[in-house]
């Protein structure tokens, strides 16, 4: 068994195919079936409601100068599914795809099964493969079960109407949806760089929150340096500098530029960190 854990190979039965290992199935319902899936889902899904009894509580928010989208989620349930989307970006959001990518390998060492996988024997580049794509998965239904559910309650609680937009114009509901559906897209691209670190920390260490934590500290520091404004153009480098340009899908008329660059940075930092987590991981001597 060392040899196939120091270099991921071994001598094959008949009828062995690499191909055929860790299928996508499996490992989506292994992860499906763990309990901090359910409680992410749960949290997610909860978040809308109390929200909405907050609003219930303490009445509609007042106005304060300049219009934000949570001044506005009030007027219809386009407009509170993009409040959630809003209150989403840049911290809650974070959290679940830095869990479901950089847990994924990470725990498979912590509990001593990631060598037992590759004995089976996994290729190492179909096990880093398959559990990203999970991670990037569950991802993308966390990125969209809250403006999901928060359109639903939305609606539910304040009508349907149009998106009344924090500049002054609406857009009707036929509209708005499409709009938000590509908001929700670019948060996903957005969020794959704290995906992609997340999951080469996961490679990189056997502690789960260690990457977990590791994802999450990294996003709160660029938004930090973010608002340091004597940055200056530095700060177009950082991923959180775009993290809102979501915001631009929800116009009069589309503003492409900041999604684009966001997008842009963010899947070139992502490349980035996964080629070390494959380079990494591809010659580690796995013993855990």
């Amino acid at each position: 068994m060392s040899a196939v854990i120091a270099d991921g190979s071994a001598d094959h039965a008949a009828g062995y195919r690499a191909g055929r290992t860790l299928p996508f199935r499996v490992e989506v319902v292994r992860q499906l079936r763990r309990r901090r899936t359910l409680v992410v889902g749960g949290v997610l899904a909860a978040m809308p409601l109390l929200v909405l009894a907050a609003f219930a509580v303490a009445g509609t928010p007042g106005r304060t100068g300049r219009t934000t989208f949570i001044e506005l989620a009030t007027a219809s349930g386009p407009n509170f599914a993009a409040t959630m989307l809003f209150m989403g970006t840049g911290f809650l959001l974070v959290i679940p795809v830095a869990l479901f990518c950089g847990d994924t390998v990470a725990s498979e060492a912590s509990w001593s099964s990631l060598r037992y996988l590759l004995a089976a024997p996994v290729p190492r580049a179909r096990l880093l493969v398959r559990k990203f794509l999970v991670g990037l998965l569950f991802s993308a239904v966390a990125v969209t079960l809250l403006p999901l559910v928060g359109l639903a309650v939305g609606t539910a609680a304040y009508g349907w109407g149009d998106l009344q937009l924090p500049a002054g114009a609406s857009l009707t509901a036929g509209q708005a949806l499409p709009r938000l559906a590509v908001a929700v897209v670019f948060v996903l691209l957005s969020e794959i760089v704290i995906a992609a670190a997340a999951f080469w920390l996961s490679t990189a260490t056997d502690a789960p929150l260690g990457a977990v934590g590791g994802a999450v500290f990294a996003s709160i520091v660029t938004g930090v340096l973010d608002a340091i404004t004597a940055l200056g153009d530095l700060r177009a480098w950082l991923p959180a500098h775009w993290q809102y340009a979501w915001a631009d899908a929800l116009q009069p008329r589309v503003e492409w530029g900041g999604m684009v660059q966001g997008v842009s940075l963010s899947l070139s930092y992502a490349v980035v960190l996964l080629a070390l987590a494959f380079r990494g991981f591809t010659r580690k001597d796995v013993v855990s």
